[in-house]
């Protein structure tokens, strides 16, 4: 049986398993639609939000910017399991005590305002589909090479599947659907890795592996770090990128992580507060499994890659031949990813080799020079493909590969339904039924949000096919976000009664404008190729990319809250009453002296 079939029956069968939990589970009614009826067990919703949480750019590319990077982009690993941890303690619980459906209307009434709940729905759906073009963009790619389409029409597709199962399901659909979402990716990503890990290292445990010696005896990182200097990359375990961006960026996906509106309408699905709690423990062991793995993906992945463009020991031994890519078996995955435009080489010299190396590196233009090499001729290696490329690279059976396909395919569908969800929910129940037609039917207002999620998928797709980077990359944007608008005025509800109405729209709209603005600066205006005014490279506030800048966004926003909380009009006593009810447990009282 040929790989292309091998790929449409693993695709096919999740595919098909997904749906028809989605018709089995379909939502009757708006609270089974919201909130999936609040009677989700803890484990299941723990399970649910690690799907809907590891999204594209945890599955497919994460490890592909760790892998080409090394120790520096390590951030996302803590910056992104950081911040759930902060959910689970900070945020969750208060919220499923405060008992509604969305995080608009808990900022609406917290904050006894329908301006704050209509800004909170701006910057919820501005968050929201930054993000979705991350997952539609891993869609694409996932897409794109496992059923041998170009990247456009892989996205096409994939739009078309969301559309399926996410409109009609609600998110009591999407919750079971996750579930089983959640059991194919972590298969997919794991057995993987535990082949590769066994090639290298003869260690099945791929986080062990990481710090295992090679068949050669000399540990695997230490190869690893000889083998990418000898090459002009910096050494793969040392710090190079500058301190305080690395900072704020971690700072600006742990508080995003955080404010992210998908991830917290999970925890309004379960029955008690104690289940929520315990919902974010469970869901912490099942990240776990996949955050554990991916820095040993991303290292072996990159020893395999340089192993396969220098096989004969290194620059002395010469670089791969054209005609062992063409004629060897092993070279295949390059010819099948050529295909879908993510990856290309050229022999620049007509030496009839492709030197693989950074033409950057002082050091590397002057043996170039030299050899008579003109440049590095692996001219396109996306990212997002290494995950997705890692069985075949390193030769493993078909089967494999064909799983990793659907679980690429299942991490990025289930968090775009998830946002998805979290849009429609916006637009019906807080825009719709909170400020224009109070009286809506609810028949009225499920189809509202299901016109309002077909429309999501709409804009996504079409921004999707330009996206402003790879998929973690436009995720972060969408985490600083996040961090900029939600997660202080989430914080501030919870936390503390000084702040009024008129302190938390003006702290949103101060951190999401400012932050939005920083990123179109560097982005593009709508993430519209060509009209940035600067790169990440050379950005506009000394060292301080777009993609830390939500950090930032989130000081304007606190800052600005305060100093207008301070100048306006106090907050009711009945609305710090509902805040101090929220925060203390029900028969808390005063300590007694003995």
């Amino acid at each position: 049986m040929d790989q292309f079939t091998i790929n449409l029956l693993f695709v096919g069968a999740s595919f098909a398993l997904y749906i028809g939990i989605a018709i089995w589970a379909r939502a009757g009614s708006t609270s089974e639609f919201y909130a999936a009826g609040r009677g989700i067990h803890p484990v299941t919703n723990g399970m649910a939000t690690a799907a809907d949480w590891m999204s594209a750019a945890s599955f497919i590319s994460m490890a592909g910017l760790i892998a080409f990077t090394g120790y520096d982009n390590s951030s996302f690993l803590m910056g992104w399991t950081g911040g759930y941890v902060l959910l689970a303690l900070l945020l969750a619980p208060y919220l499923r005590k405060f008992g509604k459906y969305t995080v608009s209307e808990f900022i609406g009434d917290r904050f006894y305002s329908q301006t704050a709940r209509i800004v909170a729905v701006i910057c919820l759906i501005v968050a929201s589909v930054t993000y979705v073009i991350g997952q539609m963009t891993g869609v694409g790619v996932a897409f794109g090479r496992f059923l041998e389409v170009s990247n456009t029409s892989g996205l096409l597709i994939g739009a078309a599947v969301v559309f399926a199962y996410a409109v009609f399901g609600g998110m009591k659909g999407v919750t079971y659907t996750q579930v089983a979402q959640y059991c194919v990716l972590i298969t997919a990503y794991t057995i993987p890795a535990i082949f590769i890990s066994l090639q290298l290292t003869g260690t099945p445990v791929p986080a062990l592996g990481l710090f295992g010696d090679t068949a050669s005896g000399e540990p695997l990182l230490t190869k690893l770090d000889a083998i990418v200097t000898e090459l002009g990359f910096n050494e793969y375990t040392a710090h190079h990128s500058n301190t305080l961006n690395m900072v704020l960026f971690t700072l600006s996906l742990m508080i995003g992580t955080a404010g992210l509106p998908h991830v917290i309408m999970r925890f309004f699905t379960v029955p008690k507060v104690a289940d929520a709690r315990w919902s974010a423990g469970w869901a912490l062991v099942f990240i776990a499994l996949l955050y554990l793995t991916a820095p040993a993906v991303g290292a072996m992945a990159r020893l395999n890659i340089s192993d396969m463009m220098w096989p004969n020991g290194g620059i002395e031994g010469g670089a791969v031949s054209v005609e062992q890519i063409d004629n060897d078996a092993r070279y295949d995955w390059m010819a099948t990813w050529q295909k879908t435009g993510l990856l290309d080489w050229e022999d620049k010299n007509g030496d009839g080799k492709i030197q693989y190396y950074n033409d950057k590196s002082e050091s590397m233009q002057a043996l170039a020079e030299e050899k008579g090499w003109v440049g590095n001729e692996l001219t396109k290696f996306n990212r997002d493909i290494l995950v997705l490329a890692n069985p075949e690279i390193a030769n493993l059976p078909g089967w494999v590969i064909g799983l990793v396909a659907a679980g690429g395919l299942a991490a990025a569908l289930s968090t775009a339904a998830g946002l998805l969800l979290a849009i429609s929910s916006a637009v019906s129940h807080d825009l719709i039924k909170g400020a224009i037609n109070p009286q809506i039917s609810e028949k009225g207002e499920l189809l509202s949000a299901r016109i309002a999620m077909a429309v999501a998928i709409v804009v996504a797709t079409y921004l999707g096919l330009n996206p402003p980077g790879f998929a973690a990359q436009t995720v972060a944007l969408a985490f600083g976000l996040a961090a900029a608008s939600i997660f202080p005025a989430l914080m501030m509800g919870i936390f503390s009664t000084r702040i009024n109405n008129t302190g938390a729209v003006a702290g949103m709209l101060a951190g999401l404008t400012v932050t939005l603005v920083y990123i179109f600066l560097h982005k593009g205006w709508l993430f519209i190729p060509g009209t940035n005014s600067f790169t990440d490279a050379d950005p506009l506030l000394g060292p301080i990319k777009s993609t830390s800048f939500g950090a930032i966004g989130a000081m304007v926003n606190f800052a600005t809250a305060y100093i207008i909380a301070g100048m306006t009009k106090e907050t009711p006593q009945e609305i710090k009453d509902l805040v101090e009810s929220v925060r203390i447990p029900r028969g808390a009282g005063a300590a007694q002296d003995h």
